[in-house]
């Protein structure tokens, strides 16, 4: 496709984040709600925006996300694009792998109705990360912008050595460092 001439360049590349993605709010493909003024735009406009502000976001997905897309690149738009965690019901396997790879959280809810609790505007923590371990749940909270909470607990399936890579940012930082 059109993005293939920008393989090797990542910023470029990046402006392919979940453009086909369809949004679960407005049912439109690669449309995204920017909480901090309002606005609408692409998933990648969007997190550059928030890069720029200094704000990590998480991506919220439904069964088997990351269906189709194996290559490294979907992993690694996100993480370079300021994202930290993807929350879903269940993920495609070698998607899965490639975001611990690139030092993202990838989690999935512990109940699978929790993802209908997740509103548009929320603003969401995850909590639990400096005693992330493997088998150990992360509890989520969601801030909706009418001022209430949610939490619900959500899950992983880390090895250790797949946490000191989110930790160090990825599994090559964690390698350059002991190099």
């Amino acid at each position: 496709g059109p993005w293939l001439k920008y393989r090797g360049h990542l910023d470029k590349i990046s402006d392919n984040l979940l453009l086909g993605a369809i949004s679960r709010f407005t049912k439109k493909p690669g449309d995204a709600l920017n909480v901090t003024n309002g606005t609408r735009g692409t998933p990648a406009a969007v997190a550059r925006d928030y890069k720029s502000k200094g704000i990590s976001f998480v991506i919220i997905g439904d069964e088997n996300y990351g269906e189709g897309s194996s290559r490294e690149h979907a992993a690694m738009e996100p993480r370079f694009l300021g994202g930290k965690a993807v929350i879903a019901r269940s993920f495609a396997r070698i998607h899965e792998t490639n975001l611990k790879k690139q030092g993202m959280l990838p989690l999935t809810f512990a109940d699978a109705a929790d993802y209908d609790r997740v509103r548009e505007d929320d603003r969401v923590c995850v909590h639990g990360l400096k005693s992330l371990a493997p088998g150990k749940d992360v509890e989520i909270k969601l801030h909706h912008a009418d001022g209430t909470e949610e939490k619900f607990a959500a899950k992983h399936s880390m090895t250790a050595k797949q946490i000191e890579w989110f930790k160090g940012g990825g599994a090559l930082n964690v390698m350059g460092s002991r190099a």
